[in-house]
């Protein structure tokens, strides 16, 4: 019986040529002496340099990235004396365009040859815009995590001033940081530049939905609010305003009975958007009379401080009157 051969195939040039295409890898060869600098047909393309146009490393390097020039021309000189294999990454500028590109090869006496130094280009845009993307994403993710610390200590040094019991600051602080939270699952980039986190419509819907299941029907509570992006910061603030309103509704004002319900509005001023949170059905309201309670601190705090808006309160009989003003800078922000 015939052993099937194990042996290498044979590399002829139409072979390591197929090899060489399939891999994305442009040749080159450098004079050290003349400067002259040669590449095969998919370096040209690779470099955007018309195919057979005569070429000197100082010629092709106008190409390279202005920040990147200097350090790549260093890198390429010492290549001559350094041995052992070397790989030099840096940007190229064509049009519009700046793509990522790698030099390999071999210096010293190893990689010349006839005063010839031959290498290889690769186009590496591909990776280092993931790395920047992943970069990117780290340093939100710890913008986002000393945001959220920051609040998280701001919310337990008032909730424990509220408290009655260690029990009561507990409850009161795990519900707050749950709607935070409800706030942040919703944060990432919207489409058409419409904001970085989330819509206003969204966020409200998704705050307010465990109080809708708590009544008589469903759909009690009711967002009409403009389609519009809000940024994190923005998410943050909000998600505690809508959590103490409704808070305070569930204990004193509409959501507290079976057959109360919830409207919440909203219309662009000029330039900024007014929501209007307003409550129908529920126990006979009056203004309290020792003035603001810590979570109407809370609430108005966050809308100066952190939102520069403004709330106002209008104490009907049939119902609680909330109005909030927002400048479009602050809630995209």
């Amino acid at each position: 019986m015939k052993s099937e051969s194990t042996s290498p195939p044979s590399w002829g040039h139409a072979a390591l040529r197929a090899a060489v295409d399939a891999a994305g890898v442009a040749l080159w060869s450098w004079n050290i002496d003349s400067n002259n600098l040669a590449m095969d047909p998919h370096g040209y393309v690779l470099w955007d340099v018309p195919l057979g146009q005569k070429l000197t490393f100082e010629r092709l390097s106008e190409k390279i990235h202005p920040a990147d020039r200097d350090r790549v021309r260093e890198a390429f000189s010492a290549t001559k004396a350094v041995e052992g294999s070397y790989e030099i990454d840096f940007r190229t500028v064509v049009g519009d365009e700046v793509r990522w590109i790698s030099a390999r090869g071999h210096g010293g006496e190893t990689g010349i040859v006839r005063r010839t130094m031959t290498g290889i280009f690769i186009d590496i845009s591909g990776r280092k815009h993931a790395e920047e993307g992943n970069e990117l994403l780290a340093g939100e993710m710890s913008h986002r995590v000393k945001n959220l610390l920051a609040i998280a200590a701001a919310l337990t040094k008032i909730t424990s001033r509220s408290s009655s019991s260690t029990e009561d600051m507990s409850k009161q602080l795990m519900h707050r940081l749950t709607a935070l939270g409800r706030a942040h699952d919703l944060v990432r980039p919207l489409p058409g530049n419409q904001g970085k986190a989330a819509l206003l419509g969204d966020l409200c819907a998704v705050l307010l939905s465990p109080y809708d299941e708590d009544g008589a029907f469903a759909g009690r509570i009711r967002v009409a609010v403009p389609r519009m992006g809000i940024g994190e910061v923005a998410a943050s603030g909000l998600a505690l305003v809508v959590h103490e309103l409704a808070t305070n509704s569930l204990k004193y004002g509409a959501l507290s009975a079976d057959t109360g319900t919830l409207d919440i509005s909203g219309s662009r001023e000029g330039d900024g958007v007014c929501i209007v949170w307003k409550e129908h059905g529920g126990p006979t309201v009056s203004a309290p009379p020792e003035g603001d309670g810590y979570g109407s601190k809370l609430i108005r705090q966050t809308m100066e401080a952190q939102l520069g808006g403004s709330i106002s309160y209008d104490w009907l009989a049939d119902g609680l009157i909330v109005s909030l003003s927002v400048c479009n800078e602050q809630l995209s922000a």
